[in-house]
């Protein structure tokens, strides 16, 4: 079975070219045209995505080989594609860069979906050398279809032309060509671009958008997505089977999911499959909400806690309907910002201690420099609300904070890092309470999720619910 889906990848020399830029500029010009437009962002990354929503107005998705099983890669892509008259892929880090042997790098997703890239380049203090950095691109890999360049941070109309001379040089198209502009400069923080939920983005996202259109050749832009071949996704595996779809171990239950300017990181196509799979989301916030709301379990995502650690210490009884549901044995499961939010206390960057949940001890202190970053494989060491023990899951860390403060425990994870092959204990389990630094896909572990939500339903049981 084949899919026309019009698609294409923008793609990069390197990070810090103006991906997000011209792709949040690209998303909002082709909406403000009144197209469906869909956007993805290669790797792991929340953030970028956040302002890809803001511009396209539809949820953003992530293109991952290592967190999904590259054979379900298509089938995602196509279900989310949806009705959509454009589907836009924004690279990660440089065309070629990725994980170990080049898991999940832009090039590897754009083989796999079979699109054409757009290559932009960061074309300050450069001249011709921009022509043979593109060619450079284009063929230390024949099977990526690099169709173009997109030009970046000009200096003036005589540079410009300067560069597209060149670019005429190796038959290379230049699809666009933006002058330097510090109003399109992104903030950012620790962590990357500064998020969404904690900008008055509207009015950045729409000059980007004003600059694309008159900087870009939308029409040609337009053609070259909708020139990508029809998408063979027979034989490609989907999310859930229809079996595991019947089993429906969610079916009548509600399950908490934290979403404030704290918690944010989530990925749409999985919180999906505990939908798919009968479960009700149900929203609440830690920074705001006085208690839990009435749920079968509860999921904590990561985000920036460490950004309003006072305002979630202030929030007590929170805190405290959380201890208060671990202790009896409520489903918990806690990633990265969430995790931490688990623990005793938050130390913030400027060295202040702030009480945090409790049910788990410790402390995780912000550091200056990035203390993890990159896929690990994640082996269960004993029973938990995502798995018996051996099951494995895929996974990526980053994260500024370390944790102390811990007698020896338990740890229920052993992480093997994917670049090196370094092992070390991780995480921490209490009641049903699971946490650790790790970030997981369910749509790339469905098993998990149906795991989690047949602990939510024992815990349902014995509430007498």
């Amino acid at each position: 079975m084949k899919r026309k889906i019009p698609r294409l990848v923008i793609a990069a020399t390197q990070s810090g070219a103006g991906k997000t830029t011209l792709v949040t500029g690209l998303l909002a010009a082709l909406r403000a045209q009144g197209l469906k437009v869909q956007s993805y962002k290669v790797g792991p990354d929340y953030i970028d995505t956040g302002f890809h929503a803001l511009a396209s107005g539809r949820p953003a998705h992530n293109l991952d080989t290592w967190l999904v099983p590259r054979t379900r890669l298509r089938a995602l892509f196509a279900a989310t594609a949806g009705d959509a008259d454009i589907a836009v892929i924004e690279g990660v880090m440089g065309l070629y860069d990725g994980g170990r042997q080049g898991v999940s790098s832009t090039a590897e997703i754009a083989k796999e979906l079979d699109a054409p890239v757009l290559l932009v380049i960061d074309a300050k203090s450069m001249g011709a050398s921009a022509a043979a950095t593109a060619l450079g691109f284009r063929v230390y890999d024949a099977e990526v279809t690099l169709a173009g360049v997109l030009l970046n941070r000009l200096g003036s109309a005589t540079h410009e032309a300067m560069i597209r001379t060149a670019m005429s040089g190796v038959h290379l198209p230049v699809y666009g060509a933006v002058h330097r502009d510090a109003g399109l400069v992104l903030p950012e923080r620790h962590l990357g671009l500064t998020p969404t939920t904690e900008l008055e983005a509207a009015a950045k996202v729409r000059r980007m958008g004003e600059v694309v259109a008159s900087s870009l050749d939308l029409p040609a832009i337009q053609r070259l997505a909708e020139a990508a071949a029809p998408l063979d996704i027979s034989g490609t595996e989907k999310v859930l089977s229809a079996a595991t779809r019947a089993l429906q171990p969610g079916h009548g239950l509600r399950i908490g999911i934290a979403r404030d300017e704290a918690f944010s990181f989530y990925y749409p196509t999985s919180l999906r499959v505990l939908e798919e799979l009968g479960a009700t989301l149900v929203p609440f916030r830690p920074l705001h909400d006085e208690a839990l709301p009435a749920v079968d379990g509860v999921l904590i995502g990561g985000g920036f806690p460490e950004m309003f650690a006072a305002q979630l210490a202030a929030n007590a009884v929170m805190r405290q309907s959380i201890r208060q549901a671990a202790a009896a044995g409520m489903p918990i499961y806690a990633e990265c910002g969430g995790y931490m939010y688990l623990m005793e206390e938050l130390v913030d960057f400027a060295g202040t201690a702030h009480a945090m949940c409790g049910v788990f001890p410790g402390r995780a202190a912000m550091q200056q420099r990035l203390q993890m970053v990159g896929y690990v494989e994640a082996c269960l060491r004993q029973e938990s609300v995502l798995g018996p023990a051996g099951t494995v899951l895929h996974g990526h860390e980053f994260h500024f904070s370390k944790e102390s403060g811990q007698a020896a425990i338990a740890r229920p994870f052993v992480f093997t890092k994917l670049r090196n092959g370094e092992q070390y204990e991780a995480g921490q389990q209490r009641y049903r309470a699971l946490g650790s630094y790790l970030h997981i896909h369910f749509a790339g572990c469905p098993e998990a999720a149906r795991h989690f939500l047949t602990q939510c339903h024992a815990y349902a049981e014995e509430a007498g619910r």
